[in-house]
């Protein structure tokens, strides 16, 4: 537009696919996103709908502590990657079971009936499976020297659909 011309008529000659890219691109510059114009965000959780996934490579590919991929009404997916020493947190469900498999790491597992009495201790290697049974008390450590890559599902679903930590909130253990 040459210097002095009506802006108006400039937004009048311009195609409506153009005003919103336009206008995009001016959101972007605003708010500081560094997303490209016209990419849509992406949807981490893809629950109540329909959907196949690589899990393996979802779960290997995971750098959040926990990431929720998929809730429904009575079952959920997260992924998890915790680093060297670092722990889930002791913690018990009392409403509904838990399956963990292990996708690359060494785990330690402990379980119990109360938080001072975990009966159960093993550690565990890739492709394992964990099964927590609802009202047990457990904890999963991290013993190895890379990440530990793990899925995890809840039936029924314990987080909040869209659930997302990049690193261990500070409220767990």
């Amino acid at each position: 537009m040459p210097f002095g011309e009506d802006p108006t008529s400039a937004l009048q000659t311009m195609s409506t696919k153009n005003i919103s890219r336009l206008l995009a691109t001016a959101a972007l510059v605003f708010f500081g996103s560094t997303a490209a114009v016209g990419a849509k965000p992406i949807q981490r959780d893809q629950g109540t709908k329909p959907w196949v996934v690589n899990i393996e490579k979802l779960t290997t590919d995971n750098q959040d502590f926990r990431d929720t991929r998929w809730t429904g009404r009575q079952l959920q997916l997260t992924v998890m990657s915790l680093n060297p020493g670092e722990d889930i947190g002791l913690e018990v469900h009392e409403r509904g079971d838990q399956f963990i498999r292990v996708e690359q790491g060494k785990a330690h597992v402990q379980m119990g009936p109360s938080e001072s009495n975990l009966i159960y201790d093993k550690t565990v290697l890739d492709d394992w499976a964990i099964f927590i049974p609802e009202g047990y008390w457990h904890n999963i450590t991290n013993r190895g020297t890379n990440p530990l890559k793990v899925y995890v599902i809840y039936a029924p679903p314990e987080h909040p659909h869209g659930t997302r930590h990049q690193s261990k909130p500070s409220d767990e253990h």
